[in-house]
């Protein structure tokens, strides 16, 4: 379990290292180095800019969310192992 969870956050954070490099710095929509202006006249320079942003606010607070439920798995399951050891 801890490993899938491991894994998912690995992707995760790939996937929102790329999105934030897809970002315009300034603000102005999709990077034309990933193929922005097919973005930008697929969806126009508003909605790219608004799925990009969805994207990376979604990728943040799932990659939050598996960060701390895989935390409290890991803690569980070494409070048990610390349990038994104890008690042998």
């Amino acid at each position: 379990m801890v490993t899938a969870l491991t894994v998912l956050i690995a992707i995760i954070s790939v996937l929102l290292m790329l999105v934030v490099l897809i970002q315009n710095p300034k603000g102005g929509g999709v990077d034309s180095t990933f193929g922005g202006q097919g973005a930008n006249q697929l969806f126009g320079a508003a909605k790219s800019t608004n799925l990009v942003e969805k994207a990376t606010w979604g990728l943040a607070i799932a990659l939050v969310v598996l960060c701390i439920i895989t935390t409290i798995i890991v803690s569980n399951s070494a409070g048990e192992t610390g349990i038994q050891l104890l008690s042998e």
